[in-house]
């Protein structure tokens, strides 16, 4: 019975999970009304999504306690398989950020939230590259931007933790380039008009 309610726990928590994710998704691909917005309003909101599908017992038996803390059941990359993809060059697409592409206007806030398993970054950078860990670069020198890693407080300060958020605010016109220092393929454009 205790086996049976532990499943059910679970699984309900993957569905919260999933659908609280969905609904993340679609507002962030949403396209605003700008006649229910007025001109003062400054509060626009774009939401991104960082995801991940970590093996608890890989990750966490190799970094630590707790460092993987996904709850799919049946959906998740073992940290072996993880490091191959990437050294192969072919990394795991499941890391991503949604949308891969926001058109927001001036002032809007870019709200990023990590439903992932595991730590991420959300870095601007002027070029796409590798993160401050080379075995999941795929060859690529790392950026600037991400060299010295969680030790930099220009890193730290983008860093995501499994289930907190981080608000982008203040971005001029033009394209704005954002990845992940620590699995450098999680990549996505945020164009401002």
């Amino acid at each position: 019975m205790k086996t049976m309610r532990s499943t059910i726990t679970k699984f309900c928590l993957v569905a919260g999970g999933l659908m609280l994710a969905v609904a993340m998704l679609a507002f962030a691909q949403a396209k605003p009304d700008d006649d229910h917005q007025s001109q003062g309003d400054s509060a626009r909101v774009a939401q991104v999504v960082a995801l991940d599908e970590c093996d608890p017992a890989t990750f966490n038996a190799a970094l630590g306690p707790d460092f993987c803390k996904n709850i799919a059941l049946g959906y998740s990359t073992t940290l072996a398989d993880l490091l191959a993809e990437a050294a192969a060059g072919t990394p795991n697409p499941n890391w991503d950020f949604e949308p891969d592409a926001l058109k927001i206007k001036e002032g809007t806030i870019v709200s990023v939230v990590d439903q992932g398993g595991e730590p991420h970054t959300f870095t601007e950078v002027a070029n796409f590259g590798g993160g401050f860990i080379p075995p999941l670069n795929g060859g690529q020198a790392t950026v600037p931007e991400c060299a010295g890693g969680f030790s930099r407080v220009a890193v730290a300060k983008t860093r995501l933790l499994q289930g907190s958020s981080l608000q982008i605010t203040g971005l001029s016109k033009g394209t704005h380039n954002f990845q992940c220092c620590i699995h450098p393929w999680m990549r996505m454009s945020v164009e401002v008009k």
